[in-house]
């Protein structure tokens, strides 16, 4: 039998992560707000989170993320074709946050825009970093998430001001042709429903300096959502590659809630110790979070090339969607 021609895929070759200097444990908020950390603790499984200084915005920490991936892959910035960041939280309405961190890393070759998706960010801008590249539009893609929700969060409302943190986690992608079981993205598979956008929101934006500006959200009906949607589009990008889910040797989720994850991991069938977890350390970090926690896993070691990593976010929209990859 003949064997099947190479396909055009988007490979993941290089990963980093920025984290703000200033860490805020749950002590820490317990004395500005009614809260204590055992309260956070057994509700979210946080203990601690980053908080920005007024230096580290998005594009400074994405622009850090993004030269940490490029020095891992070995890859010269004027090599990148364009620049995708999954941010909710842009210094600037515009110019947009790629474009700043494309002047910063000096990345004089490439195009960049960023993406609203919420905490699905990176999800859904690997689906279009993976379109550009198979299409033949762009040979190499920085796909960046970083947040400063710091910054939006309204410190009177105990229930959602301790859920989140500030961050920035970058890959690299670049065109290959490899096999049909080789390396790379091999499907991403994207949701929304804004229906459901009064559950997890921003009121206000440029367009409505009316409002606060605050990140609002029903955490009762946020989570009563995230983990029957978030095991559907795992077990949809499951299928779509005809694998079970004892083929997946990671599972990289967005890191929201120590008790969302668990759901996720159980119903997959996946134990403990295949489940990368970073809330703890970082809290929600929205786009951010993905990315961080996938840099932590090759970084360390336990995440190996050849290995099959499944990755999941939920955000506000609702928006939702999964990743499949192979190292």
């Amino acid at each position: 039998m003949a064997e099947s021609s190479p396909l055009r895929r988007a490979v993941l070759i290089g990963t980093g992560a920025y984290l703000p200097e200033t860490i805020v444990t749950n002590d820490d908020l317990a004395q500005k707000i009614d809260t204590s950390d055992a309260w956070i603790t057994e509700r979210t499984g946080i203990r601690q989170r980053h908080f920005a200084a007024p230096y580290e915005t998005a594009a400074y920490m994405g622009a850090q993320a993004a030269r940490a991936a490029l020095q891992a892959a070995g890859v010269a910035a004027d090599e990148v074709g364009a620049i995708i960041v999954g941010t909710s939280t842009p210094d600037q309405a515009f110019p947009s946050t790629a474009v700043h961190i494309q002047a910063a890393i000096s990345a004089t070759k490439a195009f960049g825009f960023d993406l609203a998706a919420a905490c699905s960010g990176f999800i859904y801008g690997l689906s279009v970093a993976d379109a550009m590249i198979r299409a033949g539009q762009v040979d190499k893609v920085l796909v960046i998430g970083s947040e400063v929700y710091s910054r939006i969060l309204n410190f009177e409302d105990r229930g959602t001001c301790v859920l989140f943190g500030d961050g920035a986690g970058a890959v690299l992608l670049q065109a290959r042709e490899v096999a049909a079981d080789g390396p790379g993205l091999l499907s991403t598979h994207l949701h929304a429903d804004g229906t459901q956008a009064g559950i997890l929101y921003v009121d206000g934006a440029v367009g409505r300096r009316d409002m606060p500006g605050h990140l609002v959200m029903n955490g009762r009906e946020v989570f009563r959502h995230a983990v029957t949607l978030l095991s559907s589009a795992v077990s949809e990008a499951l299928a779509a590659n005809g694998l079970a889910s004892d083929a997946i040797d990671w599972l990289v989720p967005h890191q929201a809630n120590r008790r969302i994850i668990d759901g996720v991991g159980k119903k997959l069938g996946l134990p403990p110790e295949r489940v990368v977890v970073t809330v703890d350390r970082h809290a929600n970090t929205s786009a951010a979070s993905i990315p961080l926690a996938l840099h932590e896993a090759v970084a360390d070691g336990r995440i190996r090339p050849g290995q099959l990593v499944l990755l999941e976010a939920l955000g506000g929209g609702l928006t939702w969607g999964s990743a499949l990859l192979r190292l």
